[in-house]
């Protein structure tokens, strides 16, 4: 299967679980991979995916956004609200 499989997802960092995610699709693209095998790594996709999310709201959360006065100059920040 992939490198690292062993290695608890939550402990990735976003890097290396993307790097895992992409060699995980490389592989099912290539349509070479017994059955068994495919649905494992569908399913180690699937957990690397939801944890990236994880770690991009994660991060999203921890942007702030700079607070400028009515001249245009920096006052401060305060949390980035997205929506």
């Amino acid at each position: 299967m992939t490198e690292d499989t062993g290695q608890d997802i939550a402990n990735l960092s976003f890097e290396a679980a993307i790097e895992q995610l992409e060699s995980i699709v490389r592989q099912l693209e290539t349509g070479e991979a017994p059955l068994d095998e495919s649905i494992a790594l569908y399913e180690r996709g699937d957990k690397l995916r939801a944890h990236c999310e994880a770690r991009l709201k994660s991060a999203r959360e921890r942007i702030e956004k700079i607070k400028l006065d009515a001249g245009g100059e920096p006052v401060g920040v305060e949390p980035l609200d997205p929506q």
